[in-house]
């Protein structure tokens, strides 16, 4: 009776460790995210399209030619069947082009520096749709948010209207790390003295939950923050809010801001530097140094043999 109750309780433990698991990446919220869960799924099924025939047939033949069933046919002089190489070779090719197809085409369609052509499956976007673009700084161990048409700026909060593309652009301070909104899209990497692009949408109003998805040092597990889809008063009212907290993000506060710090409040600063995000992608918060964009083009127009001009 015990060893009964004990086989039903092993057999019952992994449906209660799923359970706990959160399944957002398989049921987002967001356009993006929701065409690559079903990238996943159709690839998943296309591949156990052989391994799930392998997997019976390795069975099969294990019970069939065991060595107390006398009656399977024994042939030591058998060595090749054309139709059963054609399924072995055929099938897999097959799989192989389908793949190639699907991964060719959604790379394209899905790439993230490509603006969206549409809100959801069954609406396309207007050419004439605002875009909403949100600066991402990946800072040890925060996230610095830059609103450059709103003029604002938050630490560890997000938030933008439902049914709006975002465009990100991305960055980080210091070391490489990676912006990552499940219910969104996909991870993105942030990139010292680079710029990467996401462009996505998300059509359900509520809270969800952003982080690093890069180790990047000794507070990565706290380096967390809350994405709010918001309805378009509900953006605005935000804001609002935004714009009267006296908090502010000049280039000597983006520099304190910058010291290594955990489990960072949520915040809001009504006012920000313009250039700001453009100097901490060049590398040139800091006073009298020389952005990176500056230098190139300067060495880029130097000809060999000649000074370098002021």
């Amino acid at each position: 009776m015990v060893s009964q109750i004990l086989r039903r309780g092993l057999l019952l433990l992994p449906a209660l460790l799923l359970a706990g698991c959160n399944t957002v990446v398989m049921n987002p919220s967001g356009d993006i995210a929701n065409q690559q869960a079903r990238l996943i799924v159709i690839s998943t099924v296309l591949m156990l399209i052989i391994i799930i025939p392998v997997i019976i047939l390795t069975l099969l033949f294990a019970w069939r030619y065991r060595k107390s069933n006398t009656s399977a046919p024994y042939e030591p002089d058998w060595d090749h069947s054309t139709r059963l190489e054609l399924v072995i070779w055929g099938a897999p090719l097959l799989i192989i082009i389908a793949l190639g197809l699907l991964t060719w085409i959604t790379t394209h369609t899905l790439d993230p520096y490509r603006p969206l052509s549409r809100i959801d499956a069954e609406r396309p976007l207007s050419p004439q749709a605002k875009t909403l673009t949100v600066e991402v700084v990946a800072l040890d161990w925060k996230w610095l948010f830059i609103y450059p048409e709103q003029g604002i700026a938050t630490v560890n909060e997000l938030a933008a209207p439902v049914d709006t593309q975002i465009q990100f652009k991305i960055t980080a301070s210091n070391v490489m790390n990676s912006f990552y909104i499940p219910a969104l899209a996909g991870q993105i990497y942030a990139m010292p003295g680079m710029e990467t692009k996401l462009h996505a949408v998300i059509n359900k109003a509520g809270e969800y939950e952003g982080f690093s998805a890069n180790y990047s040092g000794a507070g990565f597990s706290h380096m967390r923050f809350k994405f709010h889809g918001l309805d378009q008063q509900g953006f605005d009212d935000w804001v609002k809010k935004a714009k009267a907290d006296a908090g502010t993000m000049q280039r000597a506060d983006y520099l304190k801001l910058e010291q290594p710090s955990e489990r960072e409040p949520a915040r809001l600063f009504g006012t920000v530097d313009n250039g700001l995000f453009h100097a901490i992608v060049n590398r040139c918060v800091t006073p009298n140094s020389v952005c990176l964009d500056k230098m190139m083009s300067t060495d880029l127009n130097v000809k060999p043999g000649q000074p370098k001009k002021d």
